[in-house]
């Protein structure tokens, strides 16, 4: 009997001195931060984090369990992770959340991003196709440009259904990510579904870019590399250039489609989940370039942009395997050069 009491008394004092659980405010945790705090980890500033969030359908999560996790919360560990490309369980730490939650809200969230494509990854047309030309004239006088093409690969983890698709010519798994850039450094289209091993010129041929301008729907040219064929609507380099005009005709293609290469150091410099090697499945890899691709057009719109000091990752020449096949936009090309250079 003496033992129970002495047991009992110790639980007594044990649920005295016990601290009671508390909950934190987690409806905004940007609230004790300053803005260049707030971009430092979310690479966007609290004006823009909201603006995001009234994009986004309701996030809520109704349940009798707990604290349900805040839409800004769910929100800010996205953007956390496309900010750094940690892991869950880091991701989750930061922001005193479970990994499983953390992984939930990010795929969810993600989910939602990419789904906004429609509205903000949208290629030009009339007003908007005039001053894009325009602007790329003004780089190096190249004439009739609506945008530059090309792809970068984006690293993954090996996957576990045909991996050797995903292995490419540099010998690890990634995504062939093709994209297509205004002057502003604006993605205007972009295909995130094809594995590492696919040549840039069979994603181009099997794109709805590509389609738009064999059927006219498109008054302008595209600018690639000679990965690509060179087409009526898609000016390549000269390979072997042999006069002067042609010299000048590459110099001017260079230096106006070198745009499409830093669109991708600013958008892999500022989510650096696209720069590290993502921890998942292809098809979600594809789901969160697509939702970076957004991010980064809504940062520009807004003008929550890198500061200059931020400067570029240095631009990835993915130029090593050129075309090989019919090029039936030689004529255009040549008629480009006689006139205008």
């Amino acid at each position: 009997m003496a033992a129970h009491r002495r047991q009992f008394r110790q639980r007594l004092m044990f649920q005295q001195h016990r601290r009671p659980r508390q909950f934190k405010d987690r409806s905004n945790p940007l609230e004790d931060l300053e803005d260049d705090e707030v971009y430092d980890r979310f690479r966007f500033r609290p004006q823009t984090i909201m603006f995001i969030l009234g994009l986004l359908p309701d996030l809520s999560r109704p349940t009798n369990r707990n604290h349900p996790l805040p839409p800004l919360l769910q929100l800010l560990l996205c953007l956390r992770y496309f900010a750094t490309g940690a892991v869950h369980i880091l991701i989750g730490d930061s922001l005193d959340i479970s990994r499983s939650s953390a992984g939930r809200c990010i795929r969810a969230v993600a989910g939602h991003l990419a789904n906004l494509a429609r509205r903000f990854v949208v290629f030009p047309t009339n007003n908007d196709a005039a001053s894009a030309k325009r602007d790329f004239s003004a780089i190096a006088g190249f004439p009739n440009v609506l945008g530059c093409v090309d792809c970068t690969h984006i690293r993954i983890i090996k996957p576990k259904d045909n991996e050797a698709d995903f292995v490419n010519r540099k010998g690890y798994h990634s995504l062939n990510v093709q994209m297509c850039c205004d002057p502003k450094f604006i993605i205007t289209s972009c295909v995130a579904t094809w594995p590492g091993s696919v040549h840039d010129s069979r994603i181009f041929r099997q794109s709805a870019l590509c389609a738009q301008f064999e059927n006219g729907q498109h008054d302008g040219i595209l600018l690639g590399d000679s990965g690509y064929p060179c087409k009526r609507f898609l000016m390549t380099p000269f390979l072997n250039p042999a006069t002067a005009p042609e010299q000048r005709y590459n110099e001017a293609l260079c230096r106006t489609r070198v745009l499409v290469e830093q669109t991708f150091g600013i958008l892999k410099r500022r989510f650096l989940c696209l720069h590290h090697e993502m921890a998942t499945e292809p098809p979600q890899a594809a789901v969160y370039v697509v939702a970076c691709v957004v991010l980064h057009n809504i940062g520009i719109e807004r003008g929550d942009v890198l500061s200059n000091q931020d400067g570029f990752l240095p631009p990835v020449n993915d130029d090593g395997v050129r075309f090989v096949g019919r090029n039936d936009g030689v004529i255009m090309r040549q008629h480009i050069v006689n006139n205008f250079f």
